[in-house]
């Protein structure tokens, strides 16, 4: 059975890192093994959706740090 993990962000994704705390929370807890975030995709003048997605892809081509995550979903809305 697959575990998921749900993080809904209303709007401090990007301002506070809440998006990195998720991400850290997720790989800290036993038995999660995908994790969904779901940001805006913008916050007042900030593009979240843009900056997270640019994150992760970073995170994912670099090859230099690897999550203990099957995947990580990335949904803006």
């Amino acid at each position: 059975m697959e575990k998921l993990l749900y993080e809904v962000e209303a709007g401090r994704a990007t301002e506070n890192n809440q998006f990195l705390k998720d991400i850290f929370q997720a790989c800290m807890m036993f038995g999660v093994e995908y994790l969904v975030i779901a940001v805006r995709n913008t916050y007042r003048t900030h593009n979240d959706f843009e900056i997270v997605y640019t994150f992760l892809e970073t995170l994912y081509i670099s090859n230099r740090m690897h999550l203990p995550l099957k995947g990580i979903l990335l949904i803006g809305y």
